[in-house]
């Protein structure tokens, strides 16, 4: 789910909680913070030699320290805080949203929004985990091929015999 369209959503919700669930059903903890919110720029090479640019904003979720309130941050504050940031930085709009989070028993990655769910005045947020994907593969899966004529000329790599993803 792009930036824009995840706060799109929890605009038309406004005052209401924001719930995140992980790993099944997990929640992360009511009292976390919104730490970071980041701005990357992805530039890579794939196996094929063809060269990846792409966006992403991360925002950084930490769990309650013992001191905070246990209650779940609201949608407004959540967007306040988004505010505050674009106010520093340029954000994206159309860049990909990730959520990082973890915990003593969970390690930190960068998750997916798989879905968002309305329950009892909050709005609920399904993380699901990251997965890797051969970029090379996937074009000629999707009848492009590793260096179809459509495409830029990749940059020569001896990643693997044959070529990509032999």
């Amino acid at each position: 789910m792009d930036t824009q369209s995840f706060l799109s959503l929890i605009e038309l919700h406004p005052g209401q909680a924001l719930v995140f669930k992980y790993d099944k059903g997990k929640a992360v903890a009511p009292g976390y913070h919104v730490t970071e919110i980041m701005s990357v720029h992805y530039q890579s090479v794939d196996c094929g030699g063809q060269a990846n640019a792409w966006r992403e904003t991360v925002v950084q979720l930490q769990g309650p320290r013992a001191k905070d309130k246990p209650e779940y941050m609201s949608t407004d504050k959540f967007l306040s805080i988004y505010r505050r940031v674009t106010a520093a930085i340029p954000v994206r709009p159309e860049a990909e949203l990730r959520l990082e989070y973890g915990d003593r028993e969970t390690p930190a990655m960068h998750y997916h929004i798989g879905r968002i769910d309305l329950e009892d005045n909050a709005v609920v947020v399904q993380l699901v985990p990251p997965g890797v994907t051969c970029k090379a593969a996937d074009r000629r899966a999707a009848n492009e091929g590793c260096a179809s004529p459509q495409q830029a000329a990749p940059i020569p790599l001896e990643v693997l015999p044959g070529g990509c993803c032999d």
